[in-house]
């Protein structure tokens, strides 16, 4: 597959993207590197390679619940800049 300007076109309208001559040209060898690389790891063969759907054998892997101490109200609060009973208070982020 050849990477030219109507396609370059092409993708950037589909990403929403404009490019200017100088990164089109740089975006141009790059999708023609990774285009390359594909063909490139196509080459191999892989008759009797099974399709991995994990990287290890490893299946739900979980560890065990614990009990562990917790937080009171005074520990979270302790380092606060600024507290309104328990609450941590912040500045308002959402204008009227």
């Amino acid at each position: 597959m050849q990477i030219d300007d109507a396609l370059i076109d092409k993708l950037s309208a589909l990403a929403k993207l404009s490019f200017e001559d100088a990164d089109r040209a740089a975006i141009k060898a790059d999708l023609q590197r990774m285009l390359n690389f594909v063909e490139k790891i196509a080459e191999v063969d892989t008759t009797g390679v099974e399709p991995l759907i994990h990287m290890t054998q490893a299946v739900n892997v979980w560890r065990e619940d614990e009990v562990r101490p917790t937080l009171t109200h005074e520990q979270a609060l302790a380092n606060a800049p600024k507290r309104d009973s328990d609450y941590f208070r912040v500045p308002k982020v959402i204008k009227s």
